[in-house]
């Protein structure tokens, strides 16, 4: 008897001091692995009633974690890597048991970039943007269901496509996109677009004074790239088009004058974000020189916003690429696919035959017929009701987000604004002025007012579906870990002079790679800012150490701007072509040796003199120089071109 109570009394001690069942236990990383490339997993306890110690052991035996974990805790360990391209599961081991697992699939780190290069390939070969994307998730999604083809299809459509349509900000840009189109439409079938062509016609009387006007128009309206887009393409398409500009022209300049003057000026929507990134940073490097006191204070003293502004003389992309669009609206030069394409609109074809334009509004550029002549307010009004809503929604939601002991300061106010809300409400208003005028002046009954507006909408459509999808090949890549892998190509043995130069590379393959700006800046601001300081010993002190330090914090910003301006995939460059009414292929074919030019003499007359102690100002004045001799002297004059020449075309021609 008495040994059945020890036997049974010794059970029950086990079973309450067992350390952990499986069910007490979770682990949670990414849905791939890429072979050494770092990735980051979560350990968590939430039933857990003790402190439990755990490892995890990767599937060749090493063991990169011995640990303890807090009841209802959670433990993140970053850049894990895995090696080999077999399954290997990351297991969670309490007390010598096996108690959570991850068997997910490792691949090769070049899977990662199959997805966007697919698309991109397709949609350069064919000119078939909406396919190309299509193929590009499936590529993606077919790596993350095990090759089962069906499988991916369904997860196309029901994993990526609808989560991202599901995603608030993603829906206030669609919103935003649906809605200014309705009224675009409002304001044609009335004679506002046409009005305001007609006011602007005895100033911007020649295609050269027209493409300055647009270039100006898209740095008066700097405080969001996306408002920037699609206000100044679809305000000055009417008057672009009457002068024979083409189409991708006029995507060219609304692209160009769009992130580059976002990025550049302290009071937008851009501020807050990059602000926060090199604010993270720092901090980032404080923890990293935990054992240097004087550095750390210095660090924690230095004031991100500060650090930025001595960013901007480094952003040698934004800079000479709205200096290019400058110098070639002037000039009346262009070179490349954009010079057959302003030789084919000076003939009267707007675009090339068979274009599948982003945004199709023709039906709807003529007028009601017996509508009033020269009433330019038709079509100012709720343009100037649509700006002037979002910059109260900007300053509205940047000062409820304001904390306690915050200054109500321009810096503080754009950088806490909501970028999306604002967006949304201005369009919505918009539309709401320009029904209310139309009928008002009895221009237009309530339902020929709502049926142009549907009509807007409708044209619209393409352009949702290759936001819808781009966005949702962003999800891809970012599930794969592209940006990670290619962040990889930066590494400790770096030398410090090829640091800007490296870093910008880098930002613009992920930004092209990934069709995201933000998300490039998110993932390498947080290395390059630690990298550099620890590169220069400190702080910057030097001409040369200032040029790596902020010009490796500008170079992410510049590098993420051009990727973004080449990539067929980037929500930026699909919101120009839908804004301009273009082939949104032609807009990537003709704007890309445009941003290659730019980029190239960035890094040649900025990027690499700079580490060398060369003064900033001057490798901006050079970079102007060269960006201007290869206007004058790379780029011919359109007007060279006469009817029935070589570049004259058939497509959409005017009357």
């Amino acid at each position: 008897m008495g040994r059945r109570l020890a036997f049974a009394g010794g059970v029950l001690i086990s079973l309450l001091v067992q350390p952990a069942r499986a069910q007490d236990i979770e682990i949670d990383g990414p849905d791939v692995f890429l072979s050494n490339t770092p990735f980051t997993i979560t350990v968590s306890a939430p039933r857990a009633r003790d402190q439990v110690r755990f490892q995890v052991r990767l599937g060749d035996g090493t063991i990169v974690a011995d640990s303890v974990i807090e009841p209802n805790g959670s433990v993140i360990l970053n850049d894990v890597r895995l090696t080999g391209s077999e399954q290997a599961p990351v297991e969670v081991i309490v007390g010598g048991q096996v108690v959570a697992a991850l068997d997910t699939p490792v691949f090769p780190g070049l899977v990662s970039i199959l997805p966007p290069l697919v698309a991109i390939l397709l949609a350069l070969v064919f000119r078939e943007v909406v396919t190309a994307l299509f193929a590009g998730i499936w590529v993606g999604a077919l790596f993350l269901n095990g090759f089962n083809p069906f499988q991916a299809i369904f997860a196309t459509v029901n994993r990526f496509a609808r989560g991202e349509l599901a995603d608030a900000d993603h829906a206030a840009i669609i919103l935003f996109t649906l809605m200014l189109g309705g009224m675009v439409a409002i304001m044609n079938h009335m004679g506002g677009m046409r009005a305001i062509v007609d006011a602007v016609a005895p100033i911007a009387t020649t295609r050269r004074r027209g493409q300055i006007a647009t270039w100006l128009a898209g740095l008066a309206v700097f405080f969001d790239d996306y408002a920037n887009s699609l206000v100044v393409g679809n305000t000055m398409r009417p008057l672009t088009d009457r002068l024979r500009i083409s189409r991708e022209k006029l995507a060219y300049i609304v692209d160009s004058t769009a992130a580059p003057v976002a990025a550049l000026f302290f009071i937008s929507t851009w501020i807050g974000y990059q602000v926060s990134l090199i604010g993270g940073g720092l901090e980032l490097a404080a923890q990293q020189n935990a054992g240097n006191p004087a550095l750390v204070a210095e660090l924690r003293g230095a004031s991100a916003f500060g650090v930025f502004l001595e960013t901007i003389p480094y952003l040698f992309y934004p800079i000479l690429a709205i200096a290019m669009v400058g110098f070639i609206a002037m000039t009346g030069r262009d070179f490349g696919p954009m010079l057959e394409a302003e030789r084919r609109a000076k003939g009267g074809a707007l675009h090339r035959e068979g274009a599948q334009l982003a945004a199709d509004l023709a039906a709807d550029l003529n007028e009601k017929e017996g509508a009033p002549r020269g009433r330019w307010w038709n079509g100012a009004l709720p343009v100037v009701v649509l700006v002037v809503t979002v910059l109260y929604g900007l300053v509205a939601t940047g000062i409820e987000a304001l904390g306690p002991g915050d200054a109500r300061s321009l810096r503080n106010i754009f950088g806490g604004a909501d970028p999306y809300s604002p967006l949304m409400w201005g369009s919505v208003l918009g539309c709401i002025a320009a029904l209310v005028l139309a009928i008002g002046q009895r221009i237009l009954t309530i339902q020929e007012g709502i049926t142009a507006w549907l009509s807007g909408l409708r044209a619209m459509m393409l352009a949702v579906v290759i936001l819808l999808m781009a966005w949702s090949l962003g999800e891809v890549t970012t599930t794969l870990g592209t940006a990670n892998f290619l962040a990889g190509v930066l590494s400790d043995t770096l030398p410090p002079t090829l640091l800007p130069l490296t870093v910008f590379v880098v930002a613009a393959v992920i930004a092209f790679s990934t069709g995201t700006s933000w998300a490039t800046m998110a993932i390498l601001l947080p290395l390059v800012v630690p990298l550099s300081i620890v590169m220069i010993g400190g702080m910057a002190e030097s001409a040369a150490d200032r040029a790596i330090f902020f010009g490796g914090i500008g170079s992410v910003l510049a590098g993420a701007i051009m990727g973004d301006h080449c990539s067929p995939i980037s929500d930026t460059t699909v919101l120009s072509s839908t804004a301009s009414s273009c082939d949104h292929v032609d807009h990537v074919r003709t704007q890309l040796p445009y941003a290659l030019t730019v980029g190239g003499i960035g890094i040649l007359f900025g990027s690499v003199p700079s580490v060398f102690g060369v003064p900033v100002w001057i490798c901006l004045l050079a970079g102007l120089v060269s960006v201007f001799l290869v206007v004058r002297f790379i780029g011919q004059p359109v007007d060279l071109v006469v009817a029935g020449g070589k570049g004259e075309s058939t497509g959409a021609r005017l009357s």
